[in-house]
């Protein structure tokens, strides 16, 4: 069964950073897709950042050029560092993960298997 755990959350103000990390067992890490999903209190939920088994990254519109997706094979860890952060970046952050995939997009319906979430909170 696969289990991921996300840690990092916290926090701060606006313009500040944050470093997302999510723990994965039960699968062969380095072959699976894994993204970075938020949701806002009252929103739906939508994608900020996947990487696939090609190591290829997308990214929301929203957040490029302020946050990073990568992962450590080793340590079987995906992140997401979180720069510039804004008030609008507030939100509950999933991370997500399936088999090997080699999509590169944002769609939530690509990922079975989800972690319970980290708060992320940026004052203004």
């Amino acid at each position: 069964q696969v289990h991921l755990v996300e840690s990092g959350g916290g926090s701060v103000q606006a313009g500040g950073s944050l470093r997302l990390s999510c723990v994965s067992s039960g699968y062969i890490y380095k072959k699976n897709c894994m993204g970075w999903f938020r949701q806002a209190p009252g929103k739906e939920r939508e994608g900020v950042a996947t990487i696939n088994i090609d190591d290829v990254t997308t990214y929301a519109d929203s957040v490029k050029g302020r946050f990073t997706i990568s992962r450590d094979s080793a340590k079987n860890t995906l992140y997401l560092q979180m720069n510039s952060l804004k008030p609008e970046d507030t939100a509950m952050y999933y991370c997500a993960a399936d088999g090997g995939c080699r999509y590169s997009d944002l769609r939530e319906d690509r990922f079975g298997f989800w972690g319970q979430g980290t708060q992320v909170t940026v004052s203004s």
